[in-house]
């Protein structure tokens, strides 16, 4: 931006100087013409000057541009409509620079991995989110993509399909205030992708979720957005994160160490559970209808 910076004027002065030196050989100023076109232009260096001079409204002294030559008169009026041009585009430009969203996103931060666990008393995949800033995101949401390939019942092979994950689109959880790091969860029910997974499955599973964290800069009203994914090998299934706020006096204290660390819970018969399927659920029922006949009669 500093290169571009310089070369946008430098650039600028030049092919203006050229312009006036040109001026000024043909209106014959070099030739000690009594009416001159401009004053005191006798090589290209001065002519450069007075280039610069022009754009940079610095003023004019001992060089000047004289009524005798309307053509020089033109072309001072067009050099500073495209210095102002210049300017314009030029601060713009340094200006988004400095304030990209890009550096907001290296201060949010995604946990190195996701969990698989209970959390009232639902299965739930999570993972957790965090704010190293002190300003706020403002409108801030997460959303989740799982591709994985698949092959359609008419035998089309789709290498990358996407399925959205839920984490609350509908009732508005997905909707987060980040002023401490949050715990994104997508409960795996009847709806979920990974409803009929179990850990062995996971294990051999080939997919990847990619998280998605969207918000408005609180200083500069941009969007930004910042992304990170989880690969199988990088789900922990059976596992919490370990809990980073604390409360300490009048005050809470986040404490980042401890950011991307986990623990195992003892929850394995309930989190490594096979779902039984639809011919096993008929045959209960069958048996539970021919208990409760079998005891009415018996009554």
């Amino acid at each position: 931006m500093l290169m571009i910076f310089s070369l946008a004027f430098l650039l600028s002065w030049l092919f203006f100087g050229c312009i006036f030196w040109l001026v000024a050989i043909f209106h014959g100023d070099l030739e000690n013409n009594t009416q001159k076109c401009i004053s005191n232009v006798s090589s290209f260096t001065a002519a450069f000057l007075f280039s610069i001079e022009t754009q940079t409204t610095i003023g004019y002294g001992y060089r000047y541009v004289t009524d005798e030559c309307p053509v020089a008169v033109f072309v001072v009026v067009f050099q500073s409509i495209v210095g102002c041009i210049i300017d314009a585009f030029i601060i713009g430009a340094v200006m988004a620079k400095m304030a990209k969203p890009k550096k907001r996103n290296e201060t949010l931060v995604f946990s190195h991995n996701a969990t698989v666990a209970m959390r009232d008393n639902k299965l739930c995949l999570m993972w957790r989110v965090g704010n190293l800033r002190k300003s706020h995101l403002v409108e801030a949401h997460v959303r989740a993509q799982l591709l994985k390939s698949r092959t359609t019942p008419e035998g089309e092979y789709i290498p990358l399909d996407q399925m959205d994950i839920d984490v609350g689109f509908d009732s508005g959880v997905d909707r987060i205030f980040l002023v401490s790091p949050i715990t994104i969860v997508h409960e795996i029910n009847e709806d979920s992708p990974f409803y009929n997974m179990s850990k062995q499955d996971l294990d051999s599973s080939e997919f990847e979720i990619v998280v998605i964290l969207e918000g408005m800069v609180e200083a500069t009203a941009m969007t930004t957005q910042c992304r990170s994914s989880y690969v199988a090998d990088e789900i922990l299934w059976g596992h919490r994160f370990e809990p980073v706020l604390f409360e300490e006096k009048n005050y809470y204290k986040v404490d980042y160490s401890r950011f991307h660390k986990t623990y195992e819970v003892h929850e394995h018969t309930s989190l490594q559970r096979q779902r039984p399927s639809g011919e096993k659920i008929h045959s209960l029922e069958l048996k539970l209808f021919l208990l409760r006949k079998r005891d009415g009669a018996g009554q």
